[in-house]
């Protein structure tokens, strides 16, 4: 999964031949997973249209504070440049000719491209295009210069042969090119690079026969839903999973495929030695038959006992094992759930424990929402509300963030 998807971008376009270009990194841009929103100046209009641009984005194109067909009407549609700079979280401006640059550098605000960078509060690039002479004069050096130290980022133009029958520096780097230089830098940036996470999740399912089993109604949403948030944030996820049917499709994620509570135990020690953090999300069966039938256990008249034994705490074994890790765990109680909850960060040494409780309305298992409490190992208690749990697991990530922040 690209580190763009989900990402909201507004794409200036400003008129310099390159805006032709625009039409493909748009596409791109969508392709990755992108929500794009395209501003271009009125110049651009000659070389590409906003039809194009429209269907490719699906979404309107701007270009000037008032929808133009209404412009002179009472009831013109204001498009507010405040909005639409506080709604992205990455503005890129390509092609930035020297006209944008200068009027960018200096603040000339005459148009709404100009009036919403001005209004941004997330990271600009630029990617400038023009004639070879014109990309090394003076006062497009002095743009560049003002630009980035304004702390926008410059993706440099290539060579190769120019609008001008010119060859030379100048031309605006390939779509291709963009996307992938955006990619690296927002991946350099990432929070949790150069981490690696365990995350486990599910039920598992412990056989009494080759057909029947013993489990419980987790679905893995709350698990799945870390392990999607932690590789959002740089990290490298191993997710073990009991069985569900959510898959995932992101490169930075290693899905492990587990039924039963020993073979979780096996995949979990398997890796923990070299990651930084383990956040156990699962719900492991305490118990599992002492025996298990080969063949299929018939109907009978009388009634029939099944015969437990204890699974291995595998959260108290990855705590005894723990040398530098981050380790976290979940619970859910039904009652005395703080105390409860308390007793397991000192018995299983965790850093951090999830509470849950079944007796809040919305969490627990099969639900798209969740209630939780983070408790600390120093004790500290931090109830949350009702989220979703894409949100939840933005918390608990965050928590993590936190942790190598204040041990950075």
């Amino acid at each position: 999964m690209s580190v763009v998807s989900g990402k909201k971008i507004v794409l200036g376009i400003s008129g310099g031949i390159a805006a032709y270009k625009t039409a493909s990194l748009v596409r791109l841009f969508i392709k990755a997973g992108a929500h794009v929103q395209v501003i271009m100046t009125p110049a651009s209009k000659d070389f590409i249209t906003p039809l194009t641009l429209s269907t490719l984005s699906k979404n309107p194109v701007y270009s000037s504070f008032f929808n133009e067909e209404e412009e002179s009407s009472q009831n013109a549609q204001w498009n507010n440049h405040v909005e639409l700079g506080l709604w992205a979280d990455l503005i890129l401006i390509a092609p930035a000719t020297a006209n944008t640059m200068s009027k960018m550098a200096t603040g000339n605000c005459d148009n709404l491209l100009i009036a919403t960078y001005l209004s941004a509060k997330c990271p600009v690039y630029f990617a400038p295009a023009m004639d070879l002479d014109m990309y090394k004069h003076p006062t497009t050096v002095a743009s560049f210069e003002a630009l980035t130290s304004f702390g926008n980022i410059m993706i440099p133009a290539e060579s190769g042969e120019l609008a001008s029958g010119l060859s030379g520096e100048g031309r605006m780097a390939e779509p291709e090119n963009i996307l992938a230089f955006i990619e690296r830098d927002l991946s350099a940036k990432l929070p949790l690079r150069n981490k690696t996470i365990l995350i486990t999740a599910g039920p598992t399912y412990e056989a009494i026969d080759p057909v029947r089993f013993i489990g419980n109604h987790s679905s893995g949403k709350m698990g799945f839903d870390i392990a999607h948030e932690a590789a959002k944030q740089g990290a490298r996820v191993i997710l073990i999973s009991g069985p569900t049917h959510y898959t995932v499709q992101d490169a930075a994620i290693t899905l492990v495929r587990v039924t039963s509570a020993q073979e979780m135990y096996e995949a979990c020690h398997q890796y923990f030695e070299t990651v930084d953090v383990a956040i156990c999300a699962a719900a492991v069966a305490d118990y599992r038959p002492k025996e298990v039938a080969t063949q299929k256990i018939k109907k009978a008249d009388t009634d029939m006992v099944i015969a437990l034994e204890k699974t291995t705490d595998i959260l108290a074994s990855l705590g005894a094992a723990k040398k530098n890790q981050f380790l976290i765990g979940f619970a859910l109680e039904t009652e005395n759930e703080i105390e409860n909850a308390k007793q397991k960060i000192q018995k299983k040494n965790l850093d951090l424990i999830v509470l849950n409780s079944l007796q809040d309305e919305g969490a627990g298992f099969a639900t798209a929402t969740n209630k939780i409490t983070f408790i600390d190992r120093n004790y500290t208690v931090e109830s949350m509300p009702l989220k979703s749990k894409e949100l939840v697991a933005a918390d608990i990530i965050n928590k993590v963030i936190v942790h190598y922040e204040k041990n950075s």
